[in-house]
C-alpha cells in the first residue's frame, strides 16, 4: 500500500466548503470524482482540516492510500485536467506509510486580507472584507499580540464547533500593508477552532476602529465567552496558506 500526499489550492466561493456535505457541492467531492477517472476506481481523501463555506486554500494537504500506485503525473497533470479552473492540485508525493494529512500536522498558517478601499472592489472583494474608513493598525497590533501563546479561546469559536477542548496555541499574529488598499492579517498556530481565526479577525477590527479598546482581548480570552468577542468576518477574506509538518 502507498500513501500519496497531495498539496491543493482551490478558490471557495463556489463551494459549501472542503469536506463532503449533503447540502451542495464539497471541494473534497470535486477531487474525489476526479481522482475516481484517472484512477478507475474510487479513493477517500484524508484532509489535514476544513474549510467552510467560501474560504479559500492555498496549501491545503489531503492524503489517501492506494494499492495500485500509478505515475505521479497522473495525480497531478492527470487530475487537474479534469479539475475546474478554482481547484488544482499543486504538488504530489509519496508520503511513509505512517504519514496522515491531520493527526501529523503541527500547525497552520492562515491569511485574512481585508480591503480598505472607500470604494467596493468587485475584483478584491471575492478574496477580502471591504471595511470602510480607517483603522488604527497600531491598536491592531497591540491587541493581536494578546493571542499569542497558549490560551482557552472558548470566546473566539462558533456556536456549531464540536472541538472537545477549546485551549489552543497561536505562534504568532502580524499584521502588514500589501499596498494601499489591501492589508494582511496572518495568524499561525498549532490549531484552529470553527470560525477563531475569522472572529480573532472581527474583534482586531473592531478594535482598528476605536469601537473597543486593545486590553479587552485579555477579558475575552479570559471570560470564555462567545458574546464578549466581536463579529465573524466574512469568510471570502480567509485562505488557508500552509500546513505545517515535522
Amino acid at each position: 500500500m502507498s500513501v500519496v500526499r497531495l498539496v491543493i489550492e482551490y478558490d471557495g466561493t463556489q463551494y459549501v466548503g472542503w469536506q463532503r456535505q449533503p447540502n451542495g457541492v464539497s471541494v473534497q467531492q470535486v477531487i474525489e470524482e476526479a481522482l475516481a477517472r484517472v484512477c478507475g476506481h474510487a479513493h477517500v481523501l484524508i484532509s489535514s482540516g476544513r474549510t467552510d463555506a467560501g474560504v479559500h486554500a492555498r496549501g491545503m494537504v489531503a492524503h489517501f492510500v492506494t494499492s495500485r500506485l500509478l505515475p505521479l503525473g497522473a495525480y497531478r497533470e492527470g487530475v487537474n485536467r479534469l479539475l475546474p479552473a478554482d481547484i488544482a492540485i499543486r504538488e504530489v508525493a509519496v508520503a511513509e506509510e505512517n504519514f496522515h494529512a491531520r493527526y501529523n500536522a503541527t500547525g497552520k498558517w492562515y491569511r485574512y486580507s481585508i480591503c480598505r478601499s472607500p470604494v467596493r472592489s468587485p475584483l478584491a472583494g471575492r478574496y477580502s472584507w471591504h471595511v470602510r474608513g480607517d483603522l488604527d493598525l497600531t491598536r491592531m497590533r497591540q491587541a493581536a499580540q494578546l493571542f499569542v501563546g497558549h490560551h482557552d479561546f472558548a470566546a473566539f469559536r462558533a456556536s456549531g464547533c464540536s472541538a472537545r477542548t477549546t485551549v489552543r496555541g497561536v505562534f504568532s499574529v502580524e499584521i502588514a500593508e500589501a499596498d494601499a488598499l489591501i492589508m494582511h492579517v496572518d495568524v499561525r498556530g498549532s490549531g484552529f477552532l470553527r470560525n477563531m481565526v475569522r472572529i480573532m479577525v472581527g474583534t482586531l477590527v473592531e478594535i482598528g476602529r476605536g469601537r473597543r479598546e486593545p486590553r479587552e482581548i485579555g477579558d475575552m480570552l479570559a471570560g470564555c465567552c462567545r458574546a464578549q468577542a466581536g463579529v465573524t468576518a466574512p469568510p471570502q477574506g480567509l485562505c488557508l496558506m500552509e500546513v505545517f509538518y515535522e
